[in-house]
């Protein structure tokens, strides 16, 4: 069909000529809309193929990469490797939170898993993975970025308690370390285990240890922004944290109720 520079292929050719009835339920397409769908089929196919050869590509990009993947979870998920020894922070951290389930009679092993994965793993070194440049003095690109989140993908669904399912449609960050998670995910409860088992951490070894770091990191911490920070909590679930500390025995002994209302009251007065 000739066409003239007066009359494009305009909107009157590809516009349906009547309009589909809504109130009847009928609907009426342009010829040109099996077109449409025809293209999309094929659209459909060349993007599928083109998705098959890139996973060949990830795939063997993910075997170069997968001694340091390894390593990276190796030493994330264990106690004492190459001569680091486990901050007693964390082991203190662990034993609280397993009093605490067995306060509350929760006897549910993937409740405890769950709250630890939520404290460390995920709410720290997820962070630290997906932004290595918090840490490291570096630039982080695109292309990076891309890798670094299929890796903090894998590290999250290592520390998930739920069955790691995969069909046809699972998408390429999510099948490329299919293989891989219930190894890690073995390294996750291994860690935890070994936790559990290792010496109790006594409130005056947990104290001695915080002053000491606090007096090695002196210079790098302003003292006042964190109080400042801890005084906007408290505020916020004022409240809720002096009935908590009426409750408790050790906190009324040492009468720390009293203590924060104190606080409390000086800092309203100067504000």
């Amino acid at each position: 069909m000739l066409r003239t520079a007066s009359s494009p292929d305009s909107l009157r050719s590809r516009t349906p000529m009547i309009t589909p009835d809504l109130e009847s339920g009928t609907k009426l397409w342009h010829l040109v809309k099996n077109h449409d769908h025809l293209d999309q089929r094929e659209g459909d196919r060349g993007s599928k193929m083109v998705s098959e050869i890139y996973l060949t590509r990830l795939l063997a990009t993910k075997g170069t990469l997968q001694k340091f993947v390894d390593d990276l979870f190796e030493t994330i998920f264990s106690t004492a490797h190459r001569g680091s020894a486990l901050p007693l922070a964390i082991k203190y951290m662990f034993d609280f939170l397993d009093e605490q389930a067995d306060k509350h009679q929760i006897h549910d092993a993937d409740v405890r898993h769950t709250w630890k994965s939520n404290c460390l793993p995920l709410r720290f070194w997820v962070n630290v993975i997906k932004n290595p440049q918090f840490v490291f003095d570096i630039h982080k690109n695109s292309i990076t970025d891309a890798c670094l989140s299929v890796v903090a993908q894998t590290f999250m669904d290592s520390c998930s308690t739920s069955e790691h399912k995969l069909g046809k449609d699972s998408p390429s960050n999510k099948l490329l370390y299919a293989k891989d998670i219930p190894n890690y995910k073995s390294w996750v409860e291994r860690y935890y285990a070994d936790i559990a088992k290792m010496p109790a951490i006594s409130d005056q070894d947990m104290s001695a240890y915080l002053a000491e770091q606090s007096r090695l990191h002196l210079s790098q911490f302003n003292s006042m922004s964190a109080l400042h920070e801890i005084y906007s909590y408290i505020t916020k679930y004022k409240d809720e944290i002096l009935a908590a500390l009426e409750k408790d025995e050790q906190a009324r002994r040492q009468r720390l109720r009293s203590k924060l209302e104190q606080v409390v009251d000086t800092m309203a007065l100067s504000s």
